[in-house]
């Protein structure tokens, strides 16, 4: 069974910190580092969005709306994915989503593999 498994989120203030974590098992995750992983959102009413990546080798890349503020990192040894948040704001609030896809995420490759998602809200 593939599984993507957040956990992390809750209700903060702003300027407060969150870190997310993304575990992943399954027979299908037995090679973990070949996945690339990303962190995407969905507020209500809107569309989801892609917040964050780390490619199968390494590379991160962040939405211009979340640079500098949040950081994206992988274990492959424990198959688990991270997103620390820090300066969160008000417009942070949404359903954080886990996905997986081997060799690379983009726009024209989303990811195959889906979380749950997990709740972060943001108070003023």
């Amino acid at each position: 069974q593939v599984q993507l498994v957040e956990s992390g989120g809750g209700s903060v203030q702003a300027g407060g910190s969150l870190r997310l974590s993304c575990a992943a098992s399954g027979i299908i995750f037995n090679i973990f580092d070949v996945y690339a992983m990303a962190w995407y959102r969905q507020a209500p009413g809107k569309q989801r969005e892609p917040v964050a990546g780390v490619s199968s080798g390494g590379t991160t890349n962040h939405a211009d709306s979340v640079k500098g503020r949040f950081t994206i990192s992988r274990n492959n040894a424990q198959k688990t994915v991270y997103l620390q948040m820090n300066s969160l704001k008000p417009e942070d609030t949404a359903v954080y989503y886990c996905g997986a896809r081997p060799g690379s995420i983009g726009s024209s490759s989303p990811p195959i593999y889906w979380g749950q998602g997990t709740q972060v809200t943001v108070s003023s």
